[in-house]
């Protein structure tokens, strides 16, 4: 298995008013159903709690 996408879920942060959509990773999920590559330079840091690996 492979990574493809470590970016955020959406622009929504704690406090910016903006609503949770999940916009990047459904653009991401579109790509990957149409076996398009995900382009490394449009993914956006995600911001906060982190998962921590072992």
């Amino acid at each position: 298995m492979e990574c493809v996408y470590r970016g955020q879920l959406d622009d929504s942060r704690p406090g910016n008013g903006i609503e949770v959509s999940g916009k990047d990773i459904r653009e991401v999920c579109e790509l990957l159903w149409h076996r398009t590559e995900v382009p490394a330079q449009n993914q956006t840091p995600s911001i906060g709690c982190n998962i921590k690996w072992k």
